[in-house]
């Protein structure tokens, strides 16, 4: 392997890489799968109720509801804003405090308080806020409420359903960087014939691979760590979280060399991708519900760089915690080693084969020689 082969092969890529689709398609991924998330899921999963208030008068419940627990309080500016924030179903219900409306109140007078309440908003959660709402009023006019509400949590607290997508985040973003990068360009090399012009030159096929792999883990870290950020996931040790994506990233792009030198096509590419890649993500849906058996996702190899990344970015766990899982991830890495060579002498093979004439191919095929 020749180094300053490799790097000119690389910066080529680099160079060619933005006229990419695909390469634009991985840089753009982990934007649309967050807001996707973030703005589906997390909305769709979330129970905390939301209540908002435009407070026109300087109301004392305004103050007493954000002391609330369990309750997402927000301020608009004014009455339009409020009716836009629950037609939107940006909040559960609102309600709009009029000039006046805490001497009202004490003077025993009874104040219109207008409930504005979102048509997709869950039925529990009106409930939960109206009767908030109650409580509040009467504290605005100097009553006890009936009752004390207590709140025990029994069991540890869950993770909320956007915190557990994280890992499916994560390896969709390595994934498409590292497996579809280093194959999707090989195998454009392939097609067009330019792999073989390349290996009748000082360049070899470890040189190739070599950098079509770098490619693929670059644009792989570049994907997950931009993930992770944007999902606030880098934790308390960010070093040890960088080493476990950079080594997904390495694992993912030595896949992609192994299904780049094999598939002959895009189609063949494509299809072999949406045959196998259950086995590379099959462990995200562990994540998703944990109640299953937890040592079935240990049978993928991707477990091992994602289980990392979900203890340090997700559950906050420290480096101590997750080397053993990374030391797994590592040797993964290293025995894939060997078939990437396997491989490259397969492309050295397949190359020798397009440049000898047809008839001296059809002749070793019926006279092959002997070993």
């Amino acid at each position: 392997m020749s180094p300053t082969i490799v790097r000119t092969l690389l910066v080529k890529d680099l160079r060619l890489g933005p006229r990419s689709p695909l390469v634009l398609w991985s840089l753009i991924l982990p934007l649309v799968l967050t807001v996707m998330v973030r703005g589906v899921f997390g909305s769709l999963f979330d129970t905390q109720p939301r209540l908002g208030i435009a407070d026109l008068g300087s109301s004392t419940l305004t103050a007493q509801a954000q002391l609330l627990d369990g309750l997402d309080v927000s301020l608009h500016r004014d009455e339009t804003a409020l009716r836009a924030a629950v037609a939107d179903n940006a909040v559960d219900a609102g309600i709009i405090l009029s000039p006046g409306f805490d001497d009202a109140v004490r003077s025993g007078e009874r104040p219109t308080l207008e409930f504005l309440v979102a048509g997709e908003s869950l039925a529990s959660n009106r409930i939960l806020v109206a009767v908030a709402t109650l409580d509040l009023v009467r504290g605005v006019a100097g009553q006890e409420p009936p009752a004390v509400v207590e709140v025990v949590t029994l069991g540890e607290a869950g993770l909320s359903i956007d915190a557990r997508m994280v890992p499916l985040l994560v390896i969709m973003a390595v994934s498409i960087g590292g497996v579809m990068a280093a194959a999707a360009g090989l195998v454009q090399e392939k097609e067009r014939g330019t792999i073989t012009a390349l290996l009748v030159t000082p360049v070899s096929a470890i040189d190739v691979l070599v950098a079509k792999g770098l490619l693929g883990v670059i644009l792989a870290t570049l994907t997950g760590l931009v993930t992770l950020a944007l999902n606030g996931g880098f934790g308390g040790s960010p070093v040890m979280l960088v080493l476990a994506v950079l080594v997904g990233a390495l694992m993912m792009a030595e896949v992609g060399l192994l299904l780049g030198s094999w598939a002959r096509n895009q189609n063949t590419l494509f299809t072999a991708w949406k045959g196998g890649a259950i086995f590379l993500l099959f462990p995200v849906f562990f994540y998703l519900w944990p109640g299953l058996p937890q040592w079935i996702p240990g049978l993928s190899p991707t477990y091992y760089f994602l289980q990392p990344i979900f203890e340090l970015a997700v559950e906050g766990g420290t480096a101590g915690g997750v080397w053993l899982e990374l030391a797994v991830a590592i040797a993964i890495c290293a025995a894939l080693l060997l078939p990437v060579r396997l491989a490259a002498r397969y492309l050295e093979q397949q190359s020798f084969r397009a440049q000898r004439p047809p008839s001296a191919v059809a002749d070793d095929d019926l006279h092959p020689t002997p070993a």
